[in-house]
């Protein structure tokens, strides 16, 4: 798994990290962007992030039997850990949460639920996580779709807040990557 983290770090740096000035869709102003998607729409991306995020769903001491996540930037990520855990005779339905409810049909919030049954414990997939107020809206809308949100895990934890706001909320976030430890893989 070191190799792969290894892999990935030098991917992610290479495709999705930029430095520079950035306002964060938070409304703060940073002096980094990371824009996950670009690699992890990378076939090799998609298969690392993918593999790592499955094996600390495997590993995990909570009972995991779904992913889902927000869109946009969970897509990638939900469907690259829901093919390789097909792979892996390891299966794990996903469901993508709705900025908004669909607005007609079913006017659900969550796509995929039918994959899924009441009281399901699921793991909540995040590209990067700066205040966590995304993570909080997705777990907020799974909850109320009757799934039991047992983890959460991102790509990036940008470190400004977060991992506390959603501690706070009674959820733990578990991050591949820190901007420090991802510099420091990749360039290593």
């Amino acid at each position: 798994m070191k190799e792969l983290k290894k892999r990935l770090a030098k991917l992610l740096y290479a495709k999705s990290y930029k430095e520079g000035e950035f306002i964060l869709t938070s409304g703060k102003k940073s002096d980094y962007y990371f824009d996950c998607k670009q690699t992890a729409l990378d076939p090799e991306g998609a298969y690392l992030i993918g593999r790592i995020f499955l094996d600390m769903i495997i590993n995990s001491s909570r009972p995991i039997q779904g992913v889902g996540g927000m869109t946009l930037g969970a897509d990638p990520l939900v469907c690259a850990v829901t093919v390789l855990s097909h792979l892996h005779n390891y299966p794990l339905p996903g469901f993508i949460v709705r900025k908004k409810a669909k607005g007609h049909g079913t006017n659900q919030y969550l796509e995929g639920l039918n994959n899924f049954v009441q009281g399901q414990k699921v793991c909540l997939l995040e590209d990067v996580v700066t205040t966590g107020g995304t993570l909080l809206t997705a777990c907020k809308r799974v909850q109320e779709a009757g799934l039991d949100v047992q983890a959460i895990f991102c790509v990036l934890d940008r470190e400004e807040g977060g991992r506390e706001n959603l501690a706070q909320a009674g959820y733990e976030l578990t991050s591949i990557f820190t901007r420090q430890e991802l510099i420091h893989v990749a360039k290593s």
